[in-house]
């Protein structure tokens, strides 16, 4: 049984012959489509790497041969050929993935006159009938 949003054997028919052979030697290379169908979770949940569920296999692995096919330019094949394919019936769904960071900005920018600006002459303030602190010009 396919899980949702995993790949449909139809769809991995398409995508196996794009696919470098598993390596020899060394330990055995996790299953393709089980990694295909890790990297398709992460981008569809945008979730950390950390997250992936336990049925994919380890996250490092995905991560890795994600990196290994973006490099060789496997992954950029297999997009190629979904997208064109899927885009000709019109069954493409597109999905735009968004990584947003917080960059806090120092106490100072937040406003703070920049040096040599002039200061210009405060006015009185209604409530207090007293001006801003802080220098005025001269």
């Amino acid at each position: 049984m396919v899980g949702r949003g995993e790949l449909t054997d139809k769809a991995w028919a398409v995508i196996e012959p794009l696919l470098p052979p598993v390596q020899g030697g060394g330990r055995r290379w996790r299953d393709h489509r089980q990694v295909i169908n890790a990297i398709l979770w992460k981008l569809r949940t945008g979730a950390p790497w950390r997250d992936l569920p336990e049925r994919y296999g380890p996250w490092k692995t995905a991560h890795e041969r994600l990196r290994l096919w973006t490099k060789d330019g496997t992954w950029e094949k297999i997009l190629d050929r979904v997208i064109v394919k899927d885009d000709a019936v019109g069954d493409l769904e597109w999905i735009i993935s968004v990584d947003s960071s917080v960059v806090r900005a120092h106490q100072h920018a937040a406003g703070a006159r920049k040096k040599g600006a002039a200061a210009t002459e405060s006015k009185p303030s209604p409530a207090t009938g007293k001006g801003s602190a802080g220098p005025v010009a001269d």
